[in-house]
């Protein structure tokens, strides 16, 4: 199906229908979209094919699907099965060579799909992985997909929080980062006050999903959260001041820190492995010192989640692996996560 605009069935019942925009080209975008919608704990989950929307180039999909069943491995969705907004790319694409072609083909499919999703309330995106540096040679200079759904969205900012449900599903794993895709060096001179409230804030509303009062723990910048101001001022001189105002506007939430980065998520880790329970909420102050504890814990099942958006938006937490693209080896969990996700929450 191409550009299906037909009403929902009026026996089922009534859920966000969910849009893919597939990432690049040159990636492992459709393998894992393919093989997610096909995955039996996608299914069982209640999410039916027919409720999706790829954007992305039909031609293109349905060839990748040919060449990924010549590797056998696990069951593919059919592109002819499916609705797919028809996005065509300008020539070939070879699987793990990207490029400004691939590059100008993810960034239009990603506005294709967020227009989408605008046009009918209560639909959710989900975004395969994207090449930075194909973006750039494109001329599209963003850091990533997050600051360019922002741009959509008429914001000045969205959240990176990545979620993941741990094994036996006793508890959650949600760790957001204040700041995402900027150099280290920046990242003290954009951490303020405000910024931090606005991350707890929004921290705090996705965490309330799930506990009415939760406990979240902030990470401190500098080694052994500053160690009294003799290894970093930041702390000592506004974040522990900036906390404590906070914690004083929401008296129902548990607020811990800063602390210490390097143990900081040692209780997630014990959590994660079924010894206890962590915290319902991390708040990371950069991209690496959230992520690393993230994907060390939950590589193939934590999402990326946009918050701060109209709209809900999940992705998997890797890239666009080009080492292995087409190879038919790219394993789904991470879409299959983020598919589960946008369909629960959306």
């Amino acid at each position: 199906m191409v550009n299906s605009c037909d009403s929902p069935d009026p026996c089922k019942p009534s859920r966000p229908r969910i849009v893919i925009a597939l990432g690049d080209p040159a990636g492992i975008g459709a393998e894992v979209t393919l093989r997610a919608l096909a995955d039996p704990r996608t299914l069982a989950a209640g999410i039916d094919p027919a409720d999706v929307v790829l954007v992305g180039c039909r031609r293109w999909l349905e060839q990748s699907y040919r060449q990924l069943r010549q590797h056998g491995g696990d069951p593919l969705v059919d592109p002819a099965d499916l609705t797919v907004v028809d996005c065509p790319l300008a020539g070939p694409i070879e699987p793990g060579v990207s490029g400004s072609a691939a590059g100008a083909a993810s960034f239009a499919w990603l506005g294709e799909a967020v227009a989408l999703v605008q046009e009918q309330p209560g639909q959710v995106l989900v975004t395969a992985p994207i090449a930075k540096a194909s973006w750039h040679a494109a001329g599209h200079r963003y850091p990533g997909q997050t600051e360019r759904l922002a741009e959509l969205a008429g914001i000045a900012r969205a959240s990176m929080l990545f979620t993941a449900v741990a094994p036996g599903g006793h508890w959650r794993l949600n760790t957001l980062l204040a700041t995402t895709h900027i150099p280290l060096a920046e990242v003290p001179r954009q951490l303020t006050p405000e910024l931090i409230e606005q991350q707890l804030d929004r921290l705090l509303g996705f965490c309330q999903r799930f506990q009415s009062r939760p406990r979240l723990v902030v990470a401190g910048l500098n080694p052994h959260a500053g160690e009294a101001g003799t290894l970093g001022r930041e702390e000592q001189d506004w974040l522990v001041p900036c906390l404590k105002e906070w914690r004083a506007r929401h008296p129902e939430v548990r607020l811990e820190g800063p602390l210490p980065p390097d143990t900081c998520w040692l209780e997630a880790g014990e959590a994660w492995r079924g010894a206890g329970t962590g915290a319902d909420g991390y708040l990371a102050l950069y991209h690496d010192q959230g992520l690393i504890p993230v994907k060390l814990l939950a590589f193939d099942a934590a999402v990326n989640t946009s918050l701060g958006l109209p709209f809900l938006r999940t992705s998997p937490d890797h890239g666009t692996a080009f080492a292995i693209a087409g190879q038919g080896v790219a394993r789904p969990d991470s879409m299959i996560a983020a598919l589960i996700t946008a369909w629960q929450l959306g």
